[in-house]
């Protein structure tokens, strides 16, 4: 099963395309960023964003999507246009018939290191030993979008397990 994570922004989001092998082990396919220039309108920019998420699909056929969900932050400027970025990614997303998981951060840190009070280093750590990369991926918001991925695995297994399903 293939599986696209995203780490959404409207200046960078993060990507992280994840395979699950039969035997259970995880194999990274693709990770990286999408930046759009500030200088655009927020329109241009949210199409851009559109576009290039369903060039992702489009390329690498996952089976199923994960996206961060909105942590409201005190910046309401930065937790709108989050927001409007959330919002082109899981259209590109539905609008291809994907299954489309979305977690807060503290379920991430729960599915990737175990502990919702982990910080950003552990995170990219335990993403880095999951995937048995030789370095941390970069940019930290690829970093991210590989722990959705991860994320969503996870949770995927454990209701299948749940429901009696192999997955």
């Amino acid at each position: 099963m293939i599986t696209l994570g995203v780490d959404p922004g409207t200046a960078t989001t993060g990507f992280g395309i994840i395979q699950e092998e039969l035997d259970g082990s995880l194999t990274v396919l693709n990770f990286g960023v999408i930046q759009t220039t500030p200088a655009l309108s927020q329109a241009v920019r949210l199409v851009q964003l559109y576009k290039q998420i369903r060039e992702l699909i489009l390329l690498h056929h996952p089976e199923t999507c994960a996206v961060e969900k909105l942590f409201f932050e005190r910046n309401v400027r930065t937790a709108l246009s989050v927001g409007q970025a959330r919002g082109v990614i899981l259209l590109a997303m539905a609008e291809l018939n994907l299954q489309i998981g979305e977690y807060t951060p503290l379920e991430v840190k729960q599915a990737v290191v175990g502990y919702g009070g982990a910080d950003k280093h552990q995170i990219q750590q335990m993403v880095k030993a999951i995937l048995g990369l030789e370095d941390i991926p970069q940019p930290d918001d690829a970093a991210d979008a590989l722990a959705i991925a991860i994320c969503h695995i996870h949770s995927l297994k454990m209701r299948n397990l749940y429901h009696g399903n192999d997955g």
